[in-house]
């Protein structure tokens, strides 16, 4: 990737399990993966030239930060606002006038009526879709566990090609118009960056190789999770596609990833071929985009969809809630790779569910679909 030194060791999310601690991370976590407007900013088409000039601006905001060194700089959780009440959002989202400026101008916060700018209202929702899912199914209150007030800004620079968490809050550009529609149309690229939160506050998965992979999955996982919640459809109605509604009509493609189908989610003379992999045969081995954790997610994203499946029903509930006691559950190190993250999920369908339940036998077998071994004497310990 331009700009990134590849020889940087993992990098852990600032904050540790249960809230010990947090700093603030130079580094951003944008759900269009670098590889794909790198393509775009290479295309020569002159239908596309717009769209090619705004994924070269989008990179050079994302470079300087992703070619920094990660160090953990610790300090205390910031203070709970005084008016807080366990399981009520408390939102704000602000204007950043195409500027990248943070956070902006307040345009709406908790409690307020929708305003005319669609963007601030789409961000607005989708915050409270999000924090309704972890609340409502697994008593998650905010992304923090302890109520975190949700903040989020929209209309950040000009044409910009992404979204993104900064540790602190959302950030969504609003497309180039050509390529990409404004990233607050997509819920489950909102809920899939506020998981990145999640993530930092509780198994702080390295956002390197594959712990970084299991990183962009769990937000992926998350993220379509809260859309299927907020439009009450189970697993079988469900699309399984992350940033449907992104691209424009000029795209050949559904969405920015399938979990569903790996590899399948576009295939487009401008964007080239959907790269994810649905198995572990078809791992990438790569340096760039810190290991491939854009890439390689789709391995772990198919083993929840395979699990889903053979459950039916909702995948928040028993899918979900699997997932959720292995991301804030004790085995996790912040470096565990799949086979790792897989007996983990193993151990907590056991806890919950039993040995031998239904549940217990789903997850060994998405995985074991996917080509990742789960340690059975790790999984019963």
């Amino acid at each position: 990737m331009t700009g990134t030194d590849q020889t940087q060791s993992p990098v852990p999310f600032p904050g540790r399990p249960h809230g010990h601690g947090r700093s603030a991370p130079p580094f951003r976590c944008g759900v269009v993966p670098p590889y794909l407007l790198e393509h775009l900013a290479a295309v020569e088409d002159p239908r596309f030239e717009a769209a090619a000039e705004a994924a070269r601006r989008s990179l050079r905001v994302d470079d300087p930060i992703r070619s920094l060194r990660f160090e953990r700089r610790t300090s205390a959780l910031p203070a709970l606002p005084v008016e807080a009440v366990p399981g009520v959002s408390t939102r704000t989202i602000s204007d950043a006038g195409q500027l990248q400026r943070l956070p902006g101008r307040t345009v709406r916060t908790e409690g307020q009526p929708p305003v005319a700018d669609v963007a601030v209202n789409e961000a607005y929702t989708g915050l409270g879709d999000t924090h309704g899912l972890y609340w409502s199914q697994y008593q998650r209150d905010s992304i923090d566990g302890r109520g975190l007030p949700l903040d989020a800004t929209v209309h950040y620079g000009r044409d910009y090609d992404n979204a993104f968490w900064d540790g602190e809050r959302m950030v969504f550009g609003d497309g180039d118009g050509e390529v990409f529609n404004r990233f607050t149309i997509s819920l489950s690229v909102i809920a899939h960056e506020l998981t990145h939160g999640v993530t930092q506050y509780s198994a702080n998965l390295a956002y390197q190789g594959q712990s970084g992979a299991l990183n962009e999955s769990v937000s992926d996982v998350f993220g379509a999770l809260v859309e299927q919640f907020a439009a009450g459809q189970d697993t079988r109605s469900a699309s399984w596609l992350i940033g449907a509604g992104l691209f424009t009509e000029q795209v050949q493609g559904q969405a920015l990833r399938s979990m569903k189908a790996p590899g399948t989610a576009y295939d487009d003379d401008v964007l080239g071929t959907d790269p994810q992999p649905a198995s572990m045969d078809g791992y990438i081995d790569t340096e760039e985009d810190y290991g491939g954790v854009h890439l390689n997610s789709g391995i772990p994203n198919r083993a929840f969809y395979l699990v889903a499946e053979a459950l039916g029903g909702n995948a928040w509930e028993a899918p979900g809630q699997i997932w959720y006691d292995t991301l804030t559950g004790p085995t996790l190190t912040v470096n565990a790779d799949f086979a790792a993250f897989a007996t983990a999920t193993a151990t907590a369908a056991i806890t919950r569910y039993g040995a031998g339940s239904a549940e217990h036998d789903a997850v060994l077998a998405g995985w074991t679909g996917v080509g990742v071994v789960v340690d059975p004497l790790r999984a019963a310990s």
